[in-house]
This record gives C-alpha cells, sequence and structure tokens, in this order.
C-alpha cells in the first residue's frame, strides 16, 4: 500500500495517544473492568458485546440492565439459573429488536456451553482449526450457543457462516483474547494474530480510506481485506488499532483526512 510506512507510524501516534482506559467511556468495553475473574470476564463480555448495536447510551442502558441482574458473578448466576429462571429474571427487557426471551435464551445457551466445555475459551478452542483464522472457532461457539438456547436467536448471535461481518462477535474476541491498557484479556490459547478486524460502517470508511478495501458492502469478505491490510504493518497483532480508530469515529472522522492523505 503507498504511503504505509507513514500510514503505520500515523497509527502509532494514535495507538499512544488514545488507546488508554481514560478514553473507553461510552464504550459497553467498560463493562469488562467490573470482573477481574476470567470466567465472569468472558460471560460479561458476550452480554455486552451482543447487545452493542444501536446508539451508544442505549446500549450501555441495556447492558447495565442485564449485568446488574447477574452481579456480582455473572457465571455463578448461570450456574444456578434454570432456564425457567432466566426467563422470569429478563421478563420484560427490550434493547431495540432485542426481547427480553431472546437474552434469557442466549444466556440459556451461554450456560449450556459453560456445563459441556467449561468455559467459553474451552469451547471456542475445540472448534478452533488450525487454518490460521479465528472463524472455525467463532463459528462452533455460536453454534453451541445456539444449540442449546431454547429461543432463535436470529440477530443477537449471528451464524458467521452467512457471510456478515459480525462485527460483535469480533468486538468479543478483541476483549477477551488481546491484553493491552484496553483490552482486558483472559483467554488463552487464542494468538492475537488470529483475530479478525470488528468492520463496521466506520471501520469500512478507514479501510476504504487507506486503501485497505475496495469493496463497497461491510461483509465478511471486506473485513478480511482490511484484517490482511493491518496485519501487514502489525502481523503479530492485526486488531491493535480497533480501539484508536473508534475513538476518530466517536469524533466525527475528523482524523480520517489526514490517514486517507498518507495512504496515497
Amino acid at each position: 500500500m503507498p504511503g504505509s510506512r507513514s500510514v503505520k507510524d500515523t497509527l502509532e501516534t494514535l495507538y499512544r495517544r488514545l488507546n488508554r482506559r481514560e478514553f473507553v467511556h461510552p464504550d459497553p468495553l467498560e463493562f469488562l473492568y467490573h470482573y477481574r475473574r476470567p470466567p465472569d470476564r468472558e460471560v460479561a463480555a458476550f452480554v455486552a458485546s451482543a447487545l452493542a448495536y444501536g446508539r451508544v447510551q442505549h446500549i450501555l442502558t441495556s447492558v447495565a440492565k442485564v449485568l446488574d441482574v447477574m452481579t456480582p458473578s455473572p457465571s455463578a448466576f448461570l450456574a444456578s439459573s434454570s432456564v425457567d429462571r432466566l426467563g422470569v429474571s429478563f421478563a420484560g427487557f427490550k434493547h431495540r429488536f432485542t426481547t427480553g426471551s431472546q437474552v434469557s435464551g442466549m444466556l440459556a445457551g451461554i450456560k449450556g456451553v459453560l456445563v459441556r466445555h467449561g468455559s467459553l475459551n474451552n469451547c471456542f478452542l475445540a472448534g478452533l482449526g488450525d487454518d490460521g483464522s479465528v472463524f472455525g472457532g467463532i463459528s462452533f461457539l455460536v453454534e453451541e450457543i445456539r444449540r442449546n438456547s431454547p429461543e432463535p436467536l436470529d440477530h443477537l448471535v449471528p451464524l458467521p457462516r452467512q457471510g456478515s461481518a459480525c462485527k460483535r462477535l469480533h468486538l468479543f474476541l478483541r476483549w477477551v483474547v488481546r491484553r493491552d491498557a484496553v483490552d482486558p484479556g483472559g483467554w488463552v490459547g487464542v494468538p492475537c494474530s488470529r483475530l479478525i478486524i470488528p468492520v463496521d460502517t466506520h471501520m469500512h470508511r478507514v479501510g476504504l480510506c487507506l486503501g485497505l478495501t475496495e469493496r463497497r458492502s461491510a461483509d465478511a469478505r471486506t473485513a478480511l481485506e482490511i484484517t490482511e491490510g493491518f496485519r501487514a504493518m502489525t502481523p503479530e497483532d492485526p486488531v491493535k488499532y480497533d480501539f484508536c480508530l473508534t475513538r476518530l469515529g466517536i469524533r466525527k472522522d475528523g482524523g480520517l483526512v489526514g490517514l486517507a492523505e498518507k495512504g496515497r
């Protein structure tokens, strides 16, 4: 990519300046900091990422409503909750077009995974192939959650094989796999080098501005192309710049103009 050296230098500067916990709010990632134990953090991360669509203030309100019920230990709450109790606990919940029955169904699905595999991390590893991608692992995890759910989960827990970018699933993986000043990590056995960039309309614009993709739809193929572009800069951690670039999105993409100039 033309100008890739100067682009990487600019991204490194952004990372040093913006990849700090003080810049996390408002972001559903902030809920993960409440949980020190990986078993609790991975459950909280899946809940927070699943509901991470729509206006950010509504996301924060909805995630808080779910996790408040499960405090202080989401994993212990699931271990002690029947499917019926989950249904009662989240009756009346609504987040845009996600209903309380879907949330309780998702949690029942997670509970089933925990019973069978011991953790979401273990389930993911059971499906992870040796092809260098996370596709097998995240597909298996999603299929296990959906199989154990009494409710159709539809948009709430999407199937990667259907070809969408699955931004929220890859956001979940970034949170639980990476560990730095912002991402708390907690999972083992998954190299950061395998992660895929979470692609939404903002990250799609970033990819277009930097010449990492020419595709006009923000789908799975686009996410892979953008990831490969970042992997050329940081092979060991292709999603390293995701958080700092989303801060530019919150600031109305003003910083993309300079990045685009360097990418030409």
